[in-house]
């Protein structure tokens, strides 16, 4: 996932009312729900980039109270014109929760700051790592001189929103950033059971799916799910730089996907890996070894008209074990794509067609688990890669060629 810093600021979910409000919100998702939001209230966000921006967009979307906060006054004055939330004025209540929204090298740090500043109320950090964090923030905790006690840490928990943009800043923020996705909730041995619960409800009122994890277990997940595959994209798109033009004319999608995340925020992911490197560095070191073993086998075909046999191992091992990792990816609903069967359907260029294949798949009772577009500018139709549950492409397939839709063969 991508989070953007605030410029130094000191199974599916229920329906819920930040879900409810996405679907009549504004682009942004910034419209409010006409609702009183039972989801406690006043929230204080601390630091309003892609994250904090969304969470209050997601929040006041559904009706809750939303302060934000954040050192700039110019990116405060942003979020407050997107609909984030407004500034704490001096009669107002005292945030229930506070919410620090910031970088793993910071956020202890503001932490501890909330901890103090507002000791009645829960807070929670959504940085990417949690290890860190906890470890910050317990320190200080036992410091007599420190300005919060063992008994502020209970109201401290972590958590983690598994979504992201590769765009950065408030000015990318939006509401709907959080359906559906996971939502990590990572307390630890002390934390007030109604700490924890409260932070469970934040997941569900934004429209996440909550889950509850331990630090430790957090990290190690996310190195190999976000942190890893950073590292992987960044490395690809650093090889693009001195690519040939002529090489470049012909990226497909492919490169694309692989890609896309490699535009992400320099300076954020500086301080995610240097905060988990403890455990993005042994995937890493395993990732080498076995580009090390692919190289050693590559270069065994080089000038050689008849190779060993053996040297093609390791290549061909590498792909067929990708083709294992890749399909125990969860699908939308959560299930393993090898459960999913894709059909590949020609979608014309004109306004309107998407919706109307969308439109039509439901017409037919089969569920939609997934779905991956292809587009070129200038092409005549785009590509909607369509993944169902095993056993009902035939059934679509026939239904889609009844209304119309060209449906690729294999």
């Amino acid at each position: 996932m991508t989070e953007q810093p605030p410029a130094a600021p000191s199974a599916l979910p229920r329906p819920s009312s930040a879900a409810s409000a996405a679907s009549g919100a504004s682009p942004s998702g910034s419209s409010p729900s006409p609702a009183a939001a039972s989801f406690p209230s006043p929230v204080r966000i601390i630091g309003t980039g892609l994250i904090g921006g969304s969470l209050g967009l997601a929040l006041s979307g559904a009706g809750v109270d939303v302060q934000i906060q954040d050192s700039s006054p110019g990116t405060e004055s942003l979020a407050v014109e997107m609909g984030a939330g407004h500034r704490p004025g001096a009669t107002d209540a005292a945030p229930e929760l506070v919410i620090v929204a910031a970088p793993p090298d910071v956020a202890a740090r503001l932490v501890v700051e909330a901890l103090a500043a507002f000791p009645d109320a829960t807070v929670c950090d959504v940085a990417s790592v949690k290890a860190t964090v906890l470890s910050a923030v317990r320190r200080a905790a036992a410091d007599p001189a420190a300005a919060i006690s063992e008994s502020d840490l209970a109201r401290y928990v972590g958590a983690h929103p598994m979504a992201g943009r590769e765009v950065s800043g408030v000015i990318a923020a939006r509401g709907d950033l959080f359906l559906a996705r996971p939502f990590v909730v990572v307390p630890h041995a002390t934390s007030r059971a109604e700490s924890t619960a409260l932070v469970r409800r934040l997941g569900s009122e934004i429209g996440s799916v909550p889950l509850v994890m331990d630090a430790v277990d957090h990290d190690l997940s996310v190195a190999h799910v976000s942190h890893a595959p950073q590292v992987v994209a960044s490395l690809l798109g650093a090889s693009l730089a001195s690519a040939p033009e002529r090489s470049l004319e012909l990226a497909g999608q492919g490169l694309r996907d692989t890609s896309r995340i490699a535009a992400s925020d320099p300076r954020l992911w500086m301080e995610i890996l240097s905060a988990n490197a403890a455990a993005v560095s042994p995937i890493l070191q395993e990732m080498r070894d076995r580009l090390d073993e692919v190289l050693a086998g590559l270069a065994s075909h080089t000038g050689e008209d008849d190779p060993a046999q053996g040297s093609r191992r390791a290549v061909a091992q590498l792909i067929a074990d990708g083709n294992i990792g890749v399909r125990r990816i969860p699908g939308r609903h959560g299930g393993a794509a090898e459960h999913f069967a894709t059909i590949t359907v020609l979608v014309p260029d004109r306004p309107g067609e998407l919706g109307r294949l969308f439109t039509e798949i439901g017409e037919t009772g089969v569920n939609l688990e997934d779905l991956a577009l292809e587009h070129t500018f200038g092409q005549k139709v785009g590509i909607a890669h369509v993944s169902v549950q095993r056993g009902s492409e035939g059934l679509l397939t026939q239904a889609l060629r009844e209304r119309g839709w060209t449906v690729a063969e294999g």
